[in-house]
């Protein structure tokens, strides 16, 4: 088995691979927390804008819809991210791991 993971982790695929998830995981990472903060920053340094009603007589404000899409913007954000794991992540993976049992 240690001969297969020195193959594993002396194969240049392998740090391809793991240089671009990583990369991709913290790409995501940042837009996410970006959603999130916008929100925050806009809530303590904005409230007159979350606060104006969505139309004339409405009684919800623009702050509520907002914080809903930023809820499901994150949400589909992990969708993304878990579909491309469990498509080219596993595959990629997968295919290093038979090309070190060689």
């Amino acid at each position: 088995m240690q001969n297969v993971l020195d193959r594993i982790t002396a194969n240049p695929k392998f740090h391809e691979f793991i240089a671009m998830r990583s990369r991709y995981g913290i790409i995501m990472t940042i837009i996410s927390a970006a959603a999130y903060y916008g929100f925050i920053l806009l809530v303590a340094y904005n409230k007159e804008f979350l606060a104006a009603k969505v139309s004339t007589g409405a009684v919800m404000s623009v702050g509520v819809p907002l914080g809903v899409s930023v809820i499901v913007f994150t949400i589909v954000l992990t969708w993304i991210y878990v579909r491309r794991a469990n498509s080219e992540f596993d595959a990629t993976n997968e295919a290093i791991i038979a090309e070190a049992q060689k």
